[in-house]
């Protein structure tokens, strides 16, 4: 199954090429290939057998994605791996946690 899905990325990188200039027309220069699979594996395909989708279903969905729904994912995708208290000591945790019990 890995080699059906290596293959099927290999075949269907020039849509996926194709979607990425077109990304960068509306100025979304960091968009790479990987990410644009990364969000059909994730998104678009997450129900489905990979190694079993026609080749013209994969490409479809590749050609078919909006910019708005690629960034929305990639926002939500953002927040989620976040890790907005990794600056914050021990201390800095507690009290926005439990400000009630703060030293006077």
């Amino acid at each position: 199954m890995e080699i059906r899905y290596k293959e099927m990325y290999t075949h269907v990188l020039p849509a996926i090429e194709s979607k990425k200039s077109e990304f960068e027309v509306y100025n979304y220069q960091t968009v790479t290939e990987e990410d644009i699979w990364n969000y059909c594996v994730t998104k678009k395909w997450r129900k489905e057998d990979i190694a079993m989708l026609p080749l013209h279903k994969v490409i479809n969905d590749v050609l078919s994605i909006s910019s708005a729904e690629f960034m929305t994912f990639e926002q939500i995708e953002k927040y989620k791996s976040s890790n907005w208290f990794k600056d914050i000591n021990k201390e800095e945790l507690q009290l926005l946690l439990n400000p009630k019990n703060t030293p006077e």
